[in-house]
């Protein structure tokens, strides 16, 4: 039990205010009204208050006339001893009986009262208990108002959370659908890429046809110019061949020249058709080594034209391998010492 000291005045007056508030000044109510302590001895000190306030008043008596007086002192005295007489014989059976009745009433009276301090004692307990359990209540009222505002919060923070992991799955699906729009754009590009492979293989195609008869006109132009160069070595020997003629027969000419002055003007004609057939001749010869060389040149182009090829066809395998990446193939580099 909580030790709970308490003045006497403080007991006076909470009884005084319980007495003018018209209230029944009990043990509990003094102990409502100071803030605690025992019922049974806050009850004892307001009885023992009230017990010392308690003063007898006597009211004045008017004097009586001498004759009535005396007989009523003679009858008072008569009376007097009588009732002295009655009085000692009532007073010692009042005084045998009172003993006896005050006995009983004493013992009975502490019969309650022990009982009833046993009752307020376990009263003062039970109420003790009680503002222990109500203190303990009001903690864990105050326990559970701060775990209300911290599950209040929690869950304004999980709906802050909440919120935004919406706001990302949002996000991801508009990502995810970017993310197919692309992965579409990336096949159409790839089936536009294997289309334009299709292409390429297909211009390879002709561009092979192309070359092939290319190759076969160059191989047609080449035998053409050799032929037409083999001709014309054999006319440039021929024309050598007369020019020695000639030559020969101008020294001949010289030779009769003294003899025959009217033949050196016809020799001196033959002599210039002569030379006129040799320069037609070397003129010839300078057309063949022309064609010769363009012959030359032909075959280089065929030859390059051939590397191109082999490159187009080295970039369309490359291509053909990886036709779902549709990158753009590199430029592959050509074998140098490689001819067609």
């Amino acid at each position: 039990m909580r030790p709970a000291e308490f003045t006497q005045e403080q007991i006076i007056q909470a009884g005084q205010e319980l007495q003018a508030a018209g209230r029944n000044i009990t043990g509990f109510a003094l102990r409502q009204k100071v803030g605690g302590g025992n019922p049974s001895r806050l009850k004892l000190l307001w009885d023992e208050h009230l017990s010392s306030q308690s003063v007898t008043k006597v009211e004045p008596v008017a004097e009586l006339p001498v004759e009535v007086a005396e007989e009523v002192a003679a009858v008072t005295k008569a009376l007097t001893e009588r009732l002295a007489a009655l009085a000692v014989e009532l007073n010692d059976k009042a005084v045998k009986a009172a003993e006896r009745r005050v006995a009983e009433v004493i013992r009975t009276a502490g019969e309650q009262r022990e009982q009833a301090e046993r009752e307020l004692a376990d009263a003062s307990v039970t109420v003790e208990d009680l503002e222990n359990k109500l203190d303990e209540e009001k903690a864990a009222a105050e326990v559970l108002s701060q775990r209300l505002a911290d599950s209040q919060a929690q869950a304004q923070a999980q709906a802050v959370e909440l919120a935004q992991v919406r706001e990302r799955l949002a996000q991801s699906e508009k990502a995810a659908a970017a993310a197919a729009e692309a992965h579409a754009a990336v096949q159409a590009e790839a089936k536009r890429a294997a289309a334009e492979v299709a292409a390429v293989r297909a211009e390879l195609a002709t561009v092979k046809a192309k070359a092939e008869a290319t190759e076969q006109s160059h191989q047609e132009q080449r035998k053409a110019a050799a032929a037409e160069a083999h001709r014309q070595a054999e006319r440039f020997t021929a024309v050598q061949a007369e020019r020695d003629a000639a030559r020969h027969e101008l020294a001949s000419v010289r030779e009769g020249a003294a003899k025959l002055s009217g033949q050196i003007e016809a020799l001196k004609a033959e002599t210039q058709a002569a030379n006129k057939q040799a320069a037609d001749a070397v003129r010839e010869a300078a057309t063949v080594q022309a064609m010769a060389a363009r012959a030359e040149q032909l075959a280089a182009e065929l030859a390059e034209a051939r590397k191109d090829h082999r490159e187009l066809i080295a970039l369309v395998k490359g291509e053909g391998a990886a036709p779902e990446a549709a990158q753009p193939a590199t430029t592959r580099k050509g074998n140098p010492g490689k001819k067609a």
